[in-house]
């Protein structure tokens, strides 16, 4: 009878030890908030009597990604910083900015990158993520003046990929 609750012992002890060095489940994050961003900070250029550039602040922005029907931002308002997603499934991204702090609804600039997947595998619970970096980008300049690319690779950290350069509203 010694023997017999001996063994159960032993394997219950074995079974709750196995059971929590197997799962590791809990422990991995593949949620969206692991996901690689292009992070933005917007400026506006200065005056011609300014030598030092001012961050800018948008009233109101929303952002949308061309060929899909999802709103990446929805009518942020005081607007200093972004972070977009690139497309895994293509070699570029479109966003349109739309702008209502002006009276006109249409008011937007399109921002056009062109980037690198790099498909990696990062484990047996996540199974494969992308690396993403910018090759080059366009954009229209409606209210947009320029745009700098100050970081290629997309991160996770929140490290400023891009400048937004928009035109002195005063």
């Amino acid at each position: 009878m010694k023997n017999l609750i001996r063994l159960f012992l032993i394997l219950f002890v074995a079974g709750i030890a196995i059971g929590t060095h197997t799962s590791c489940s809990e422990d991995s994050d593949c949620s969206i908030a692991g996901r690689a961003m292009i992070n933005c900070t917007l400026y506006r250029m200065p005056a011609p009597s300014e030598t030092i550039l001012q961050n800018d602040t948008l009233d109101s922005l929303t952002v949308t990604a061309l060929g899909t029907d999802s709103i990446i931002i929805n009518n942020q308002k005081k607007v200093h910083t972004l972070s977009l997603p690139l497309r895994f499934t293509s070699d570029s991204t479109v966003f349109i900015f739309y702008y209502a702090y002006r009276e006109d609804p249409t008011l937007c600039d399109t921002v056009y990158i062109k980037q690198d997947n790099t498909p990696y595998f990062e484990s047996m619970d996540c199974g494969y993520s992308m690396k993403q970096s910018i090759l080059g980008l366009g954009h229209s300049e409606v209210e947009l003046d320029s745009i700098y690319i100050s970081n290629k690779q997309a991160n996770t950290d929140g490290t400023e990929n891009l400048k937004l350069f928009y035109r002195n509203r005063d």
